[in-house]
């Protein structure tokens, strides 16, 4: 089973910008001295005080450079917001600087204030994605190319550099409402689904659409599922349900408008995130994979952004040594 950490370098108890840069590349540093298998960036434009990840793959070159042997992941690249043909070429780059280790996560994103901002129309979002991701593809695979689309056209690309894995970097799409679920199915990509939208409790069910969808559509091999949820381990019970509070509340409202209900504590711990000891965070996980055949969990080290630097360390350290053995 595939372990990460899920990354949006930001804590509100940081004295600067910089500060928290400073403590997310420590955070990075610590995972793969631990035997973390991957580290997961974010991209979240226009908001401060959430999230300084609004160019992931110039913070990717920066971890490939300080690392060995963990994967660095785009989680998610937002491809309707850049050229395909730039990013085509920067993730190869990556790719080549990082000696094979880019896992290109790639959706929409749920939050259209990015959308707005950029002047692009959030309802063109599933065509502008669908054809991105067709052209990445093509550039990184065909020798020269060609593309006459609705929003990209060009003649005779050739792309410089490849990217060291061949064919092509690993694709995961991200998958947030129940139809995408069977869409990515059919398209046969592997999958992260992540719980701002929809809570724990549906994803046996949303797991069972994608590798209906998958099976149907005829493709080979296993239909790879992969859990993003925040995380946050302690040595106590009481601890860890404390320290967690505010951050696990104000995550789980990110996205206010598909808050289902009554918001309580009790519910966001169910539905929204694992928090406890070591023992409990791990017994939580090994439901959640036997319920949809997970093939890896990526914790989300700091949900709200409210845990200090040294917080996270400590989650970390118990998430790697206690509770990621396991399911090794």
């Amino acid at each position: 089973m595939e372990f990460g950490i899920f990354h949006e370098f930001w804590s509100t108890g940081a004295a600067s910008q910089a500060a928290a840069f400073a403590q997310s590349f420590a955070e990075i540093a610590a995972a793969e001295d631990w035997g973390l298998d991957a580290v997961w960036l974010a991209e979240i434009h226009m908001n401060p005080t959430r999230c300084l990840v609004s160019a992931p793959l110039i913070v990717a070159s920066a971890v490939a450079a300080r690392t060995r042997r963990i994967k660095i992941g785009t989680a998610v690249q937002i491809l309707p917001l850049g050229h395909p043909l730039r990013l085509a070429e920067e993730t190869a780059t990556i790719d080549l600087i990082s000696e094979g280790r880019l896992i290109f996560g790639v959706g929409r994103s749920a939050f259209p204030r990015a959308y707005n901002a950029y002047g692009i129309s959030y309802e063109e979002s599933q065509d502008r994605f669908a054809e991105s991701l067709d052209i990445i593809k093509k550039a990184w695979t065909e020798p020269d190319c060609s593309y006459r689309g609705r929003y990209h056209s060009f003649d005779n690309f050739t792309l410089v550099p490849r990217p060291m894995q061949q064919p092509h970097p690993e694709i995961r799409i991200a998958a947030s409402q129940h139809d995408t679920y069977s869409a990515i199915g059919r398209l046969g990509y592997p999958l992260f689904s992540a719980v701002r939208a929809t809570p724990l409790g549906e994803l046996a069910e949303h797991a069972r659409a994608y590798r209906a969808a998958w099976a149907a559509a005829g493709h080979r091999g296993r239909a790879r599922m992969y859990l993003q949820v925040p995380v946050y381990v302690a040595a106590s019970r009481d601890a860890a349900l404390a320290e967690a509070e505010a951050g696990l509340m104000r995550f789980a409202q990110y996205r206010a408008d598909l808050v289902r209900g009554p918001l309580s504590y009790d519910v966001v711990q169910r539905e929204k995130g694992i928090v406890g000891t070591p023992e409990m965070v791990a017994d939580r996980l090994a439901e959640l994979r036997e319920a949809a055949d997970l093939d890896g969990v990526s914790a989300e080290i700091n949900p709200g952004s409210l845990l200090t630097h040294e917080q996270v360390m400590a989650s970390l350290r118990l998430w790697c040594d206690k509770v990621m053995p396991r399911f090794k």
